[in-house]
């Protein structure tokens, strides 16, 4: 099976206007072509000069003045742009026409009341459509497998209505044209791709639902008492053997006759299929990304074409790697925790559409319980850790805290074979992070260097099942027999750096009983607390060796 270079959509404007026309965009001035592909969606920032793909669709958040959108015109047309979305209304002036036209940059209007957050999702989902799969998509009932846009609209043409297919929780899935032939409640619906809570209300306590997912045959549902809805519904819940994936809504002056009714019942098994090999799909695609993202990432024979494959040869990137709090090496039993594997998923896809967001060409796989991002880094090298943190940083602020997660940041990779050195450098930082469990939650190879060797040492130790020597076991003995805390005693001098007085406050005994422990471990231990290679042997054997973390409990001393 041969697969296009992700990034590389089989999707034209032409298709986008048909699929998002009437409801969401609209048609302002030129552009030469609407039918070759596009490239990806990039959000413009003026402060940002990172470079995007050729054919982009462009979304100019917060462009409106002619003269900025003349100029932003003729940038992007240097730069290869296919379009300009900016927020309607806009008139164009007789200038801005000119600049469209001359840049070949089609300028498109985005209605009011839709968020750029939705058409950005919107249109990412209709430009991967190819990216990972067959060239030739195969199809269900003599259409593209898993195209949803135009079921809908042939479910329109059989039915003479718009129509929207929805999934269980009355989202929004896919759309038809002529939405402007409904009513206001249809168009809020669109906008939002989500059913307005006040109308799922009131369909549930209609009992609506309950006959839409107890009848095989389509539900007609009169008007409600809300203004916003004056034309009826007709609907069907799509079906696949005893399981629910959604339904199916058509806007309709009135009840079905026989002939309709009986080709809404046969879309609706057209629909399921394509529902089926959607969800199929999504899986395939996500076990493919992460082979090719594995693949890269270790260096092999086969990493020069995943790169090429994920569109990423030629170009300095860095590796980001991110992992969940309380998952660890040392305590396997949440790897297969169906919860933690949910939380995983979810935050992995949340790390894939920002980074898709703020850079380009981006690649994502959960790989075990690490979510690895290659994030390509055009411009300069001095600055390219500094981006990065800010990009894993601003992540991290948006997801919040209701799932705790650390990202390590690996060393650059001026092309791809530098990236498996990169994923060490990104594994290790994270582990620091997980295993130290502080505020900290995004940090560089470079910034936890030390850490990290400690933890490798630590490593080394207990595959080798080293133990402690010397004066440490020999205070580690005297500890275990007596219920006393001259090991304790040992490691708060050791991290107040002699300091007596805050050394006595973290042991929380008075400055001349620490005095006096001191000298008692330094005579059971016969350690030489002057002596600094003592004094580091013995600090080295306190973070090594798990027995030692845990202070003794009791007061003799």
């Amino acid at each position: 099976m041969l697969t296009p270079v992700p990034g590389t959509s089989h999707t034209s404007l032409a298709r986008v206007l048909e699929d998002l026309g009437d409801v969401l965009l609209e048609p302002i001035a030129g552009g030469r072509s609407t039918r070759r592909r596009l490239g990806g969606v990039v959000i413009h920032d003026p402060l940002d000069e990172s470079e995007f793909p050729a054919r982009a669709v462009v979304l100019g958040v917060g462009v409106h003045d002619p003269d900025d959108v003349v100029r932003l015109l003729h940038d992007l047309g240097r730069k290869g742009a296919a379009a300009l979305v900016v927020r309607s209304p806009f008139v164009p002036t007789a200038e801005v026409r000119r600049a469209a036209g001359a840049a070949g940059v089609a300028l498109l209007g985005l209605t009011r009341g839709a968020s750029w957050a939705q058409i950005a999702a919107m249109l990412r989902t209709l430009l991967v459509e190819g990216d990972i799969g067959d060239v030739s998509p195969q199809t269900l009932g003599g259409m593209p497998s898993g195209d949803l846009f135009a079921l809908a609209n042939a479910v329109a043409a059989l039915l003479d209505a718009p129509v929207t297919i929805e999934d269980r929780s009355s989202r929004v899935l896919a759309f038809s044209g002529r939405q402007d032939e409904a009513d206001q409640s249809r168009v809020e619906t669109i906008l939002g791709r989500q059913v307005p809570e006040r109308f799922t209300r009131g369909l549930a306590r209609d009992g609506v639902f309950e006959r839409l997912y107890r009848d095989h045959a389509p539900v007609y549902v009169g008007l409600m008492h809300d203004e916003t809805m004056t034309v009826p519904r007709v609907a069907l819940a799509v079906r696949a053997g005893d399981e629910i994936l959604g339904s199916i809504w058509a806007a309709v002056p009135g009840p079905l006759s026989e002939e309709r009714t009986q080709a809404l019942i046969d879309a609706g098994k057209l629909v399921a299929l394509h529902m089926l090999r959607l969800r199929a799909g999504a899986d395939v695609e996500r076990r493919l990304r992460a082979d090719l993202v594995s693949t890269a990432l270790e260096g092999g024979t086969g990493a020069p074409e995943a790169i090429a494959r994920l569109g990423l040869q030629g170009q300095p990137a860095i590796v980001l790697a991110l992992g969940l709090s309380g998952d660890s090496e040392e305590d396997p039993s949440t790897e297969d925790d169906p919860r933690r594997i949910t939380d995983r998923q979810r935050v992995a896809d949340a790390l894939a559409m920002h980074l898709s967001a703020v850079q380009a060409r981006s690649a994502v796989a959960l790989v075990g319980d690490v979510a690895f991002g290659i994030v390509p880094m055009p411009g300069s090298e001095a600055d390219f850790q500094e981006r990065s943190v800010r990009i894993a940083s601003t992540f991290l602020e948006r997801t919040g805290h209701r799932v705790a997660a650390a990202i390590g940041i690996g060393p650059p990779a001026l092309d791809g074979t530098g990236l498996s050195r990169s994923r060490d450098g990104a594994k290790r930082a994270l582990r620091v992070l997980l295993t130290n469990a502080g505020a900290r939650r995004v940090a560089t190879a470079e910034d936890v260097h030390i850490e990290a060797l400690m933890l490798d040492l630590a490593d080394l130790v207990a595959s080798r099942g080293d133990v402690a020597t010397g004066p440490v076991a020999r205070l580690l003995d005297y500890d275990a027999r007596h219920q006393s805390r001259l090991v304790h005693t040992l490691r708060c001098w050791l991290d107040a750096f002699g300091d007596v007085a805050t050394a006595s406050a973290a042991a929380y005994v008075h400055p001349n009983t620490f005095r006096y422990r001191l000298r008692r471990l330094a005579e059971v231990g016969g350690i030489n607390l002057e002596d600094p290679d003592e004094r580091f042997a013995a600090m080295l054997q306190l973070r090594l060796h798990p027995g030692t973390t845990r202070p003794a409990t009791g007061g003799e001393s």
